[in-house]
């Protein structure tokens, strides 16, 4: 049996739920998963290079061999525009998944951005490039082009399921994936969250407090909290 395998053609999630996704927060669509949205969402330590950057897109997964992103590269070869690239090194810092020239031939392609469980490199000039990047480590070390892996095969992702073709939606709270077939649902829900929360916002603006708003104030008066009008050390 292969120690690899390269699974050339991806089912994506389809573009216009794509394009409404990329108008929604990774918060209001892991509330809008329910219980599952816990699961979805990469661990903390997935982080953005840099701030004020928000991707969606279909996935393109890639596993590597420890200090190896031959796999990474095969998969961005074969990534379409819009793709998001995910990476899988579980030996994180046997050697960098990404760095300056992968950037550039990504942006070329148009690809919407890359997330790596793995080390990215080259940062000072990913982040003058201003690709969006997300990953778990950085650093310089040398990576071999001769490894094994997978291309477009399920991977876990800091603790996440991802198939090719999942949405994959990153900002600064994160990265989360939500399946392929749920996606319409998942963001349609989002999106009416997004439209109750603007609703809120403009009752803060009127005057009204977070507290009532929230519901807070409800559950705080159900719990016979003893209020106490004094300080503490009165």
């Amino acid at each position: 049996m292969s120690p690899s395998k390269v699974y050339l053609k991806v089912n994506r999630v389809p573009a216009d739920i794509v394009a409404k996704a990329r108008e929604i927060t990774v918060a209001d669509i892991h509330e809008a998963m329910g219980p599952p949205g816990r699961a979805a969402l990469m661990a903390g330590r997935m982080r953005p290079l840099q701030p004020g950057q928000k991707i969606a897109g279909p996935a393109v997964t890639a596993f590597c061999w420890p200090g190896d992103n031959l796999m990474m590269h095969r998969a961005l070869y074969l990534a379409q525009p819009g793709d998001v690239l995910v990476v899988v090194c579980q030996a994180e810092l046997s050697g960098a998944q990404w760095g300056d020239l992968a950037t550039r031939y990504a942006m070329k392609k148009g690809l919407a951005g890359v997330v790596v469980q793995g080390s990215a490199r080259d940062i000072d000039q990913v982040r003058e490039l201003g690709f969006p990047v997300w990953s778990t480590h950085i650093s310089p070390i040398h990576p071999d082009k001769s490894g094994h892996g997978y291309v477009n095969a399920p991977v876990v992702c800091e603790g996440v399921n991802v198939c090719p073709g999942d949405l994959i939606v990153a900002d600064g709270d994160g990265v989360i994936a939500v399946p392929r077939k749920d996606a319409a649902r998942v963001v349609a829900a989002a999106q009416a969250k997004m439209s109750k929360e603007d609703e809120v916002i403009e009752k803060v603006r009127n005057g009204a407090a977070v507290w009532d708003l929230s519901g807070a104030a409800a559950i705080y008066a159900k719990l016979e909290i003893e209020e106490v009008d004094a300080a503490f050390d009165d």
